[in-house]
């Protein structure tokens, strides 16, 4: 329903400043998640902090042998990756990870092991869910699909960015329906898109659908012919394998730069980062959607205005407001630098009726509406008053560059009727001309 809903466009609120937070909060969590594991050390309590804690308290109890398997898996994987980016690291470290313990029995180490893996193909079946439990399915299924939604779509946005790639979140989203349906027919767990298998994938120099493919057939085979060896695998070779993938999901050259070029973003990114860490993931993507619409409003509710002025070489030129340079004697060029809207409309006003009462002599002042694409009802109300207030002062209002659907709203706010359409132009070189005309004569 959300794929043909086209809810996809939720993706479009992520920036990637909050995606480079997003995923480095995300790796972040996942290696804290696996370090009692790598070290040897018994699960302890839910949540980022408690698991910090838990270690510390905790950390004598780290069992030599496992953290010995755990240092040589990661070291495996990171020396193969130094020698070729496609040597499939992870996979020999597992492979002989099962050797080493079929051969000398880790367990008697005080090593966890995986233990008996249920093998063939899973039996296919619909649910049988009493009617008593429909209301609690429900409100678990919901919050499933907001992780899924929200999770699929920053991951998908975040790889796009990574490799200047495209992507539809509204057919990932359908995408992942039938994959849902397919695990709730055979038992299995549910399905979205997800950052660490991402990064797996692309760590190996997985850049196609082939790769799915192939882990289709894989998996396929493992599950009928090769189960018994898994019993073998140490759960701590697991575990190694996804610290690293969660430690490369850091991304310390995004933030870096972004501190160095983009205090502010910084924080908007750190933030994002701490709530998945903390908060949750869900959280976090619903912190990162808020956070990417306050900086839009931001820009947009203090926008860029400036004044244009004639180039010497022909053509305008745009310079600060403060100069309050007029393009010709008696007429000022005022462009304003977003939509106008209930938010901004005040400091318009105020800012129109400031340059109008400082500028000497000043006899038509433009507003060039090139940026403008939108005009809401609060915004057509502060336009009449710039125009009464203009008025008094006795100058003109004109506009230009007035895009159509914008020129539309203004006709039906009744604008075009106050100010006269022989007052609105088509650019603002029509303007110097109409003003120069008038002035001559």
């Amino acid at each position: 329903m959300a794929g043909i809903l086209q809810l996809g466009f939720l993706a479009d609120f992520l920036s990637h400043t909050v995606l480079i937070g997003f995923l480095t909060g995300v790796g972040i969590q996942i290696s804290i998640s696996e370090l009692s594991e790598v070290l040897g050390i018994p699960h302890g309590s839910y949540g980022t902090l408690m698991q910090i804690t838990y270690l510390f308290k905790y950390l004598y109890l780290t069992n030599i042998p496992t953290l010995l398997v755990s240092l040589s898996v990661i070291g495996i994987i990171t020396l193969s990756g130094r020698i070729h980016s496609k040597v499939p690291g992870a996979l020999l470290a597992m492979i002989g990870a099962i050797a080493v313990n079929w051969a000398l029995d880790l367990s008697s180490y005080g090593i966890t092991i995986l233990g008996t893996v249920p093998g063939g193909l899973p039996h296919l079946s619909f649910p049988q869910v009493p009617l008593s439990d429909i209301p609690k399915i429900l409100n678990t299924s919901v919050t499933c699909f907001v992780v899924i939604l929200a999770q699929s779509a920053a991951t998908s946005r975040a790889y796009a960015m990574k490799f200047s790639d495209t992507y539809n979140e509204n057919l990932d989203l359908i995408g992942l329906s039938f994959a849902n349906v397919a695990a709730g027919i055979s038992g299995t767990f549910v399905v979205n898109g997800s950052p660490t298998k991402t990064e797996m994938v692309k760590s190996v120099g997985g850049y196609t659908q082939l790769t799915q493919l192939t882990a289709v057939f894989t998996v396929l085979i493992v599950l009928v012919f090769l189960t018994k060896p898994l019993a073998y695998l140490p759960t701590c070779v697991l575990s190694s394998v996804v610290l690293l993938i969660g430690l490369h999901l850091v991304d310390i050259k995004g933030m870096t730069a972004l501190h160095r070029q983009r205090p502010v973003e910084f924080v908007v990114a750190l933030i994002t980062a701490m709530t998945v860490i903390f908060i949750g993931v869900k959280q976090g993507i619903e912190i990162a959607i808020v956070l990417s619409i306050i900086a839009h409003l931001r820009h947009s509710y203090r926008p860029l205005n400036l004044l244009l002025v004639p180039n010497a070489g022909g053509g305008l030129r745009t310079i600060s407001l403060v100069e309050q340079q007029q393009a010709v004697e008696g007429l000022l060029i005022y462009r304003f630098g977003s939509n106008l809207y209930f938010a901004n409309e005040k400091s318009f006003t105020e800012e129109i009726i400031a340059l109008a009462k400082n500028t000497h002599s000043l006899k038509w002042f433009c507003i060039s509406a090139s940026n403008i694409e939108d005009v809401d009802f609060t915004s057509a109300e502060a336009l009449k008053k710039v125009y009464t207030q203009l008025k008094k002062l006795d100058i003109t209002l004109v506009l230009s560059d007035v895009v159509m659907p914008v020129m539309n709203e203004l006709d039906r706010d009744g604008i075009i009727k106050i100010i006269g359409k022989d007052h609105i132009f088509k650019s603002v070189q029509d303007v110097i001309v109409a003003y120069k005309s008038l002035a001559d004569s």
